[in-house]
């Protein structure tokens, strides 16, 4: 079992940043891809960004790639969402997942364990 906490939401107007942490305890945080989602009301959860194991490699969402940007920290066990430029479209509940797999993913299906979410609130 893996568990994860979020931390870092809030309201910040348009334009503005907020990063976002996740802290990870139960198995050894390095066996896993990390992922963030977000889901605004009525949508369905959609895919932000992830990272792979050691870091190396990111895969982002369209709509968020040269805003947002994903890292971790193994030796501290949290994977980060720093987010620049905010637009009132990225208001939602933001879930970091986490997957043992060999691969990045960015459907929310192949994810196995999941925060509680943190809210973003960006005022236009």
């Amino acid at each position: 079992q893996v568990q994860l906490v979020e931390s870092g939401g809030g309201l910040v107007q348009a334009g503005g940043s907020l990063r976002l942490s996740c802290a990870a305890s139960g198995r050894t945080f390095s066996d896993y891809v990390m992922g963030w989602f977000r889901q605004a009301p009525g949508k369905e959860r959609e895919f932000v960004a992830a990272i792979s194991w050691g870091g190396g490699a990111t895969s982002y969402a369209g709509s968020v790639k040269g805003r947002f940007t994903i890292s971790r920290d193994n030796a501290k066990n949290t994977v980060y969402l720093q987010m620049n430029s905010l637009k009132p479209e990225d208001t939602a509940v933001y879930y970091c997942a986490a997957t043992n797999t060999l691969r990045i993913f960015t459907t929310a299906g192949r994810y196995d364990y999941w925060g509680q979410g943190t809210q973003v609130t960006v005022s236009s």
